[in-house]
């Protein structure tokens, strides 16, 4: 059995088995991060959905407000006078065929990929490189777009596409653990907010049945109802 570290043993005299309220977690997870990087604070949210049926899928995106802290590297697949739009508001790159050749090639060096519509026919073949990397445009994410300077703003801003999985689970980020506690949780108040609005009229019994708080290398505290009532209401 492998022995747990200093840091390992730490965290267990601190986590206690049972709920935690939003502020009361986020701090602890401040409390028991060791890494020298700086980790990023996720949301898991269990949902009662069924995502076999279309009509209980749960996706959407919301704009954080106190943004994600990570740097987004943001490629515009675009022509003509929206080439120079999208260079303008600060796109890493830009451009049409010549960038889905280089990613069917393997080239992924970016972490978001917005389209004009007319793209679209060139993005097309590109599913099986960016779908499983949750990177394919979408008209409903707002990233297939003629007005690629607001996506882009928004990303920069701190934009978040959310989706549940197969298993009914959603997972978000919500910022770095160097942020400060208040902005952290208003962080999390928007995008449970954003997923609350997101519930489908198909789904029946309760929505949320399950949340929780970690952050890359900490543990994963459960939070309390009170939480969601609070936003509920």
């Amino acid at each position: 059995m492998a022995r747990k570290t200093k840091n390992h043993r730490k965290i267990a005299e601190k986590v206690e088995a049972r709920p935690y309220e939003l502020t009361e977690a986020i701090e602890l997870l401040k409390d028991v991060s060791f890494t020298k990087f700086d980790q990023t604070l996720e949301i898991a949210l269990s949902l009662g959905v069924d995502p076999k049926h279309a009509d209980q899928m749960v996706r959407g995106t919301v704009v954080l407000p106190h943004g994600t802290g990570r740097t987004v590297r943001i490629l515009v697949f675009a022509s003509g006078e929206k080439i120079k739009e999208a260079e303008d508001a600060g796109a890493d790159h830009v451009g049409g065929d010549e960038l889905a050749q280089k990613i069917q090639g393997g080239w992924v060096d970016f972490d978001a990929v917005i389209a004009t519509p007319d793209m679209m026919r060139v993005v097309g073949r590109l599913g099986r490189v960016l779908g499983p990397r949750g990177l394919m445009p979408n008209p409903k994410s707002g990233t297939v777009t003629m007005d690629v300077t607001k996506a882009i703003n928004d990303i920069k801003a701190g934009k978040v596409e959310f989706r549940v999985d197969k298993a009914g689970i959603l997972h978000a980020p919500l910022g770095k653990l160097s942020f400060d506690t208040d902005k952290l949780q208003a962080n999390t108040v928007s995008l449970m907010q954003a997923v609350i609005r997101a519930k489908p009229a198909a789904a029946k019994g309760k929505y949320v049945q399950g949340m929780s708080l970690s952050s890359t290398m900490g543990p994963g505290l459960k939070l309390d109802e009170t939480v969601l009532q609070s936003l509920e209401a």
